[in-house]
């Protein structure tokens, strides 16, 4: 960015195959191309089961010692690279921008305000919010505010798609508004740049008081983004696929959820314990009986599954964390399995109860006998992007929010105490 010249660094291809086909479309993640994938479903018996393929892989180029190699495999479906050399960049001028904000918060509706009228005045950006926004009263009420409106783009959640008119994303708030963001865009994601102005502020790195020169840097591009991994969740129920969206007769196809944080199931209201088995690949690894099972992301370990005992990963690495709470064996430890494996929970058979399962913290949903629950990394991830860059963001948050390793520290000692 010293210079002139547009640094052109590639976007690594994030590929997926079709989990029961043996495709494998590729996908610019930084930036988004064409959207098109074809949905199938597969039964996954204990005879018939056909192993997904791992969304993750060494680059076939490796080498080991003078003459071993990796043995280069065609269903190969992502490298791993430098995370410092996530970078963004544009095809075309970013012309679109999606403004989150957090509902109800009126500490909120002053940044709102200057920044739409920066975007649209200043940068003639098309600018889309959500109907229920502009519902506030403070806002429909404000005169000085209402020429800016009449130029917004609106839409309304889980009616209207806007996948395909957004060139990037813009949060205000916290951590659940960039969560919130996330469940809008249930394929490709626009790049998102979250402000700190909620509570906690985990995923949210920029801080308000800069935001013109801050944006500015956004829309021009060459800005460095961590790719954070969802999960992609499908909840079979007797027959009949629902997802956390709406119930859908198998006939008219899969509807799938996509999940930034985690998964939960819990025991619900119950005073038992929850009993329910846990199966990766098909194979029936453990049952689950305590309070629940938390399956989350990279990203959502440090949510959730932290504070029930997980370790902290960064979002860089390729895993799915499952995370028991309270569980009644003194044994069973928290555990990371590769990205890309099918887990499979369903009810054990002599369960007491029924389970409750939820996704990011919303839309809560009630578990039976014969239920299932599939999970796997999702081919969407959430292009975040950074203050910095992927590994000082983490660690600076670390620090501010989790006040990761404070301790009072030792005195020195100096020669004379050490020779007693």
């Amino acid at each position: 960015m010293e210079t002139g010249e547009q640094v052109g660094v590639e976007a690594v291809p994030y590929c997926c195959s079709d989990f029961d086909s043996g495709e494998t479309p590729a996908r610019g993640l930084a930036i988004r191309t064409r959207k098109t994938r074809s949905l199938s479903t597969s039964s996954a018996t204990a005879c018939d089961y056909r192993r997904n393929q791992s969304l993750h892989g060494p680059s076939p180029v490796t080498t080991f010692g003078p003459k071993a190699c990796m043995l280069q495999n065609p269903h190969a479906v992502m490298h791993i690279q430098d995370p410092a050399s996530q970078r963004l960049t544009w095809n075309k001028p970013p012309k679109s921008v999606l403004v989150v904000k957090k509902i109800q918060d009126a500490s909120l509706l002053q940044p709102f305000k200057e920044l739409c009228v920066f975007l649209t005045e200043q940068k003639n950006m098309i600018v889309y919010v959500e109907s229920k926004v502009l519902a506030d009263t403070a806002i429909a009420g404000d005169e000085s505010f209402g020429a800016v409106i009449q130029k917004f783009c609106t839409f309304r959640e889980d009616l209207d798609d806007i996948s395909n008119r957004v060139d990037f994303i813009i949060c205000l708030g916290g951590d659940g508004t960039l969560l919130y963001a996330s469940s809008l865009f249930q394929e490709s994601v626009p790049p998102v740049m979250a402000f700190h102005l909620g509570s906690l502020g985990f995923l949210t790195p920029f801080k308000f008081d800069t935001y013109q020169s801050q944006v500015t840097q956004i829309i021009e591009g060459n800005t460095a983004i961590i790719l954070r991994s969802r999960l992609r969740v499908r909840v079979v129920k007797k027959g009949i696929i629902m997802t956390n969206v709406s119930l859908v007769n198998m006939a008219l196809g899969v509807l799938v959820q996509q999940v930034l944080n985690e998964v939960v199931v819990d025991r619900g209201p119950s005073s038992y314990l929850s009993n329910v088995d846990l199966f990766l690949d098909g194979h029936l690894i453990t049952t689950v009986q305590g309070d629940g099972v938390i399956v989350s992301t990279p990203t959502g370990s440090t949510a959730y599954a932290v504070a029930a005992g997980a370790s902290m990963i960064h979002p860089n690495v390729p895993a799915i964390m499952i995370t028991p709470i309270c569980p009644h064996s003194l044994s069973f430890r928290p555990i990371v399995v590769p990205a890309g494996v099918e887990l499979k929970i369903m009810l054990s058979r002599d369960a007491r109860n029924t389970a409750w399962v939820s996704f990011d913290g919303r839309k809560r949903q009630e578990i039976c006998h014969g239920d299932s629950i599939t999970i796997t990394t999702s081919c969407f991830p959430v292009p975040s992007i950074c203050f910095r860059d992927p590994v000082n963001d983490w660690f600076e948050s670390l620090s501010q929010c989790l006040h990761w390793n404070v301790r009072k520290k030792q005195n020195y000692l100096s020669s004379e105490e050490e020779e007693f």
